[in-house]
């Protein structure tokens, strides 16, 4: 059995922060005796002297100011056990769970876990970034609460969300680039193509894959567009991941007859809405608003 009440920290927590017993027991709606004996019973179970008086101040003893410390601590996370109870009590969830294909401008999608999460502090957000079918398999196995994805389940609630346009690049210094005329997806089939590995375990396929004579496959957007910053092949890639590299001149657009620019359209999913708590409908929400303001979502919502 604990030898103190957090009762007893918190009266003791008020005298230190108001400055005394007096200006405690005004700040908190207690009778300065009632505060007077919960800290003496606090410094008896303890063995330690808490508090000292000079003159007609109160102050911290050194193993006052170390206890408080630690009764700072103790009081918060008290409290968080509080607001967890409510949010529980109220129907609010303590974990939101969220796959979003790495297509999904990132900006965009920061901007819309930070309002959710100004709005549900307590909530937890478990982010799962995913490549072609990955979120929707995830979905599918109930593995997550709602996903963003280009490929929309049969079952459960499928809205389209924005489209992403993709891009053909390579470096400046390919020789793609020092092909005399408009190039043939011919031309392409003769360098390496990066392609990006299908997230999801049950049906793998890879991104727009052309039937490039050499192709390396790898696993995250980032690594792609670093391999094709380097010179190392050429890909199609979403536009709003590679604004900034474009217009410092790391990559340049090829120059296609046909096909240079494809898209995409993204989905917002889930399986079933009624079980669907507060938290994630402001999520849902959020997300709604902020590609209503950028309905392409161009490059824009990644500068």
């Amino acid at each position: 059995m604990l030898k103190v009440t957090l009762e007893q920290w918190r009266m003791f927590w008020a005298v230190a922060h108001y400055g005394g017993f007096n200006q405690a027991a005004s700040a908190i709606h207690k009778s300065q005796s009632s505060i007077h004996h919960a800290v003496h019973k606090l410094e008896q179970s303890l063995g330690v002297k808490l508090l000292k008086t000079q003159g007609r101040k109160t102050l911290l003893t050194d193993a006052g100011e170390l206890m408080l410390r630690r009764a700072n601590y103790l009081l918060e996370e008290a409290g968080k056990v509080e607001a967890v109870a409510q949010s529980l009590s109220e129907g609010i969830e303590t974990r939101l769970r969220i796959a979003v294909d790495e297509i999904f401008p990132q900006k965009l999608l920061y901007n819309v876990l930070d309002a959710t999460s100004k709005q549900y502090p307590l909530l937890r957000i478990e982010l799962q970034e995913s490549v072609l079918t990955g979120a929707s398999e995830l979905l599918k196995n109930s593995e997550v609460d709602i996903a963003i994805s280009p490929y929309p389940l049969k079952d459960g609630f499928s809205e389209e969300l924005c489209p992403i346009e993709f891009v053909a690049v390579a470096a400046p210094s390919h020789p793609l680039h020092s092909h005399s005329g408009p190039l043939t997806f011919e031309d392409l089939k003769n360098h390496r193509q990066i392609v990006i590995r299908d997230s999801a375990i049950s049906a793998q396929q890879d991104a727009g894959w052309l039937g490039a004579n050499q192709r390396w496959t790898v696993s995250h957007m980032r690594t792609s567009i670093d391999m094709i910053r380097s010179g190392l092949g050429f890909a199609w890639l979403p536009f709003p991941a590679i604004v900034k590299p474009l217009n410092n001149g790391e990559l340049r657009q090829l120059p296609l007859k046909q096909g240079g620019q494809r898209n995409a359209l993204l989905y917002l999913m889930f399986n079933d809405g009624d079980r669907l708590g507060p938290a994630a409908r402001q999520f849902i929400g959020e997300l709604r608003y902020q590609t209503m303001q950028m309905p392409t979502c161009d490059a824009k919502t990644n500068s």
